[in-house]
C-alpha cells in the first residue's frame, strides 16, 4: 500500500517522466538550427501566449513572490506586476519590430543595430546574467522538493536540473513550447487548488486590509525602481525575445505579449495572497518556504502531489527557456561567429552539447546561491544596467545619431556599474548606460556603423 509521501512522489515522478517523453517526441523535428532554437518560426498565438506565461511564472513569480507576500504583504505583487507592465510596453511598441527583423537571438538583434563588437559584448553580459537566473530556478526546485521529501536539497536540485536539461537538449524550442503549454495548465490547476484551500482557512477578506500600491516596507521609490529594473527585463529580455522570434508572424508576437500580460495580472495578487495566508497560518517559517509549507500542511496527499507538480512545472518552464536562450547565444553568437565555416550537423552537436554544459554550470552555481529573489534581482540589475538603453534606442538609431562606440561604452559601463553598485543603487547602471550611449555617440559622430552580414 502506498503511503502519503509515496503517493505524492508517484505524482511527481509521473510528471517528470512525461516532460522527458515530450522532449524526446519533439526531438524528431528538431534537426535544424531554426527548428531547434525557434520551432521553425511557426508558433501560433495560443501556444505562444502559453509559453510566454510559463516562462515568466518561474521561481521569482511563485516561491519568491509568495515569500514577498509573506514578508511585506500585498506590495510583493509588484514583482510580477512589473513584468506585466514590461509586457504591455513590449506589445504596444516593440513586439512587431522584434519579430520583423528575423533574428535568432537578442545579441544578434543589437549587433544588427550597431556592429559585431556590440553583439559580442551583449552575448557575454546575457550569458553571465542568465546562468544566474537558471541557477535560481534550480535552487527553488530544491527548496520545493526538500519540504516534501526531506532536507537533501542538493540531491533534489540535481534531479530537477537533469530533467529539464535532458528534454531541452533533446527537443530544443519545440520541446519547450509543448512542455510549457502542459506546464501552464498544471500550474493554473495547482494554484486553484491551493488558493481554494488557503483562502477557505483564512478568508479572502485578508487582502482587503493590505496596504497597496505602497506600504511601510516598500515605498514609492522602491516600487518605481522595481518596475524599471524588473519590467525592463520583460521589455527587453533574451528569453522573451526568443519567444517573439518563434512567432509565425509579427502580429502574433504583438497579440501574444498582450494576452500574456492580461493572464498574469490576476495571478500576481493570487500568489502574493498565498504568501499572506502562509504568514497567518505558519508565522514561524521562512518567507520563501511559504508556498511549499502551505501546500504540504493544508492539502491531501493527492492534492499535495498535484500542487507540487504545478510549482515544479513553473520552475522548470522558466529554467528550460532560460537555458535554451543561453545556449542559442553560446552557439550562434559566440561559437558560430568564431567558426563561420561550421556546418549544420556540427552546429547541432554544439547546440546540444552547449545545453548540457550551461545547465551544468548553472547547477554548480545553484549549489552555492543565496535567496531566490536576491539572486534574480542581482542578475536582472546587471542585465538591465548594460543592455536595455542601447537596444531600445537602437530601433531609432539613425534619428538619435547613435554609433557602435556609444553602444559598446553603454554596454560595458552600465553593466559594470550595475555589477559593482546595483545592490545599493539599482537604477545607477541604466543611468550611466544612457549617459555613455549618447555622449560617446555624439562626441565621436565620425564612427561608421558596422552591420553583421
Amino acid at each position: 500500500m502506498v503511503d502519503d509521501a509515496g503517493l505524492t512522489g508517484l505524482v511527481l515522478a509521473g510528471y517528470l517522466l512525461a516532460m522527458i517523453a515530450l522532449g524526446a517526441w519533439a526531438a524528431r523535428r528538431s534537426n535544424t538550427l531554426e527548428s531547434f532554437f525557434l520551432a521553425g518560426r511557426s508558433v501560433k498565438p495560443i501556444l505562444l501566449t502559453a509559453t510566454l506565461c510559463a516562462t515568466i511564472l518561474g521561481a521569482s513569480s511563485t516561491l519568491g513572490m509568495a515569500g514577498l507576500g509573506f514578508s511585506e504583504g500585498l506590495t510583493g505583487a509588484w514583482w510580477l506586476l512589473s513584468g506585466t507592465l514590461g509586457l504591455l510596453a513590449l506589445s504596444f511598441f516593440l513586439a512587431e519590430k522584434v519579430r520583423a527583423v528575423g533574428c535568432f537571438t537578442l545579441p544578434e538583434l543589437i549587433g544588427s543595430q550597431y556592429d559585431q563588437r556590440v553583439r559580442f559584448g551583449a552575448s557575454l553580459l546575457v550569458l553571465v546574467s542568465w546562468i544566474g537566473i537558471i541557477a535560481a530556478q534550480i535552487v527553488a526546485s530544491g527548496k520545493l522538493l526538500s519540504v516534501l521529501f526531506g532536507p537533501r536539497q542538493d540531491i533534489f536540485m540535481i534531479v530537477s536540473a537533469l530533467v529539464f536539461v535532458v528534454y531541452t537538449a533533446l527537443g530544443g524550442q519545440r520541446a519547450i513550447v509543448k512542455t510549457d503549454a502542459a506546464q501552464l495548465l498544471i500550474l493554473i490547476l495547482g494554484l486553484a487548488i491551493v488558493s481554494w484551500r488557503a483562502f477557505s482557512l483564512v478568508g479572502p477578506e485578508i487582502l482587503a486590509g493590505q496596504s497597496f500600491p505602497t506600504s511601510a516596507t516598500r515605498g514609492g521609490i522602491d516600487v518605481a525602481s522595481l518596475v524599471l529594473v524588473v519590467g525592463s527585463a520583460y521589455l527587453v529580455g533574451p528569453d522573451i525575445y526568443s519567444r517573439l522570434f518563434s512567432a509565425e508572424n509579427p502580429e502574433t508576437a504583438r497579440m501574444s505579449a498582450l494576452a500574456a500580460a492580461l493572464v498574469l495580472l490576476p495571478l500576481a495578487f493570487i500568489i502574493t495572497g498565498l504568501g499572506i495566508s502562509a504568514r497567518i497560518l505558519f508565522p514561524g517559517i521562512g518567507p520563501e518556504d511559504a508556498l511549499p509549507v502551505l501546500m504540504a500542511e493544508t492539502l491531501s496527499p493527492l492534492g499535495e502531489g498535484l500542487v507540487a507538480a504545478a510549482l515544479l512545472s513553473a520552475l522548470m518552464s522558466s529554467a528550460d527557456t532560460t537555458l535554451l536562450t543561453a545556449t542559442s547565444i553560446f552557439a550562434l553568437d559566440l561559437y558560430k561567429t568564431a567558426m563561420p565555416g561550421a556546418g549544420q550537423r556540427r552546429m547541432m552537436r554544439v547546440s546540444r552539447g552547449g545545453t548540457v554544459l550551461l545547465g551544468g554550470l548553472a547547477l554548480l552555481s545553484a549549489l552555492h546561491l543565496p535567496e531566490i529573489i536576491a539572486t534574480l534581482l542581482s542578475a536582472y540589475t546587471v542585465f538591465a544596467g548594460g543592455l536595455i538603453v542601447p537596444l531600445v534606442a537602437g530601433f531609432w538609431r539613425d534619428r538619435l545619431r547613435l554609433t557602435p562606440e556609444g553602444a559598446l561604452a553603454a554596454l560595458l559601463g552600465g553593466g559594470g556599474i550595475a555589477l559593482l553598485f546595483g545592490a545599493k543603487w539599482p537604477l545607477l547602471g541604466m543611468a550611466v548606460s544612457a549617459a555613455l550611449l549618447f555622449l560617446v555617440s555624439w562626441l565621436f559622430p565620425q564612427s561608421k556603423r558596422r552591420i553583421i552580414g
